[in-house]
């Protein structure tokens, strides 16, 4: 298998098994001498940076988990707009819909860097939930907390401004991807300007302007894909702000 620059592959991903939650839906089941028949049924795959990992309406027949590189998660309106609803890294499952509700993609799965990843079928995925209850547990959770943010977002667009959303934004994917640059947090989002306005909900040019209002109050900088939050606390306190208008 190809692999993408910097990504560890299936070795990296299973040195991670013990320490990221997500990864413990596959790795980590009730008894232990079942991992190893586990992990060997997990099938690598790769895909460059724009590759659709799958399409909205296409069948669901796999469960995927990032081993390296991000990837969105869209959905396309039947007016035609796209959301961008969820950015993913290293540790987390995607495609987990599938073995609920073998029916059709609910959304669209899309690399936003190279990616590799290991995958399973959905009847593999739904004869360990069988015989192993925690695989189904913790997939149940995983479910449960997406579910829960999907909520928050919902309530977000309702009652929060550009600015709170943008914020809230810029603080999840700091998260999820942020690492320390002295008193600061860099974050390698990977986004595009019109990824970022789909995140939100909004027009590219208003996100534009608020990103830039932020910058003057000395809160981030900007740079291409990333941003460097500086002042974390009035991000913090703007994510918190509700009202019914937008900038």
């Amino acid at each position: 298998m190809s692999r993408a620059r910097g990504c560890d592959g299936v070795d990296g991903l299973l040195q991670w098994s013990d320490a990221v939650p997500p990864v413990h839906v596959w790795g980590q089941v009730a008894e232990p001498s079942a991992v190893p028949a586990l992990i060997a049924q997990l099938r690598p795959c790769a895909f460059g940076a724009g590759q659709v990992i799958f399409a909205q309406g296409d069948p669901g027949e796999r469960v995927f988990v990032i081993s390296c590189g991000k990837v969105k998660i869209s959905l396309r309106g039947p007016g035609g707009l796209e959301n961008l609803v969820a950015v993913l890294g290293p540790s987390d499952l995607f495609g987990e819909l599938a073995v609920f509700d073998p029916g059709q993609r609910t959304g669209t799965a899309t690399a936003i860097t190279d990616v590799t990843a290991l995958w399973l079928d959905r009847v593999t995925v739904c004869t360990w939930m069988a015989e192993q209850p925690l695989v189904a547990e913790r997939l149940l959770e995983l479910l449960t907390r997406r579910l829960r943010r999907t909520d928050d977002d919902l309530v977000g667009l309702i009652s929060s401004d550009l600015a709170s959303r943008l914020a809230r934004q810029l603080l999840l994917l700091a998260q999820r991807f942020g690492t320390r640059e002295g008193d600061a947090l860099r974050v390698p989002h990977e986004l595009t300007q019109t990824e970022m306005a789909q995140l939100v909900g909004a027009d590219r040019a208003s996100v534009n302007k608020t990103l830039q209002d932020f910058v003057s109050r000395g809160w981030i900088l900007t740079a291409h894909k990333s941003v460097l939050i500086i002042d974390r606390d009035a991000l913090a306190h703007q994510a918190k702000t509700t009202t019914t208008s937008d900038m």
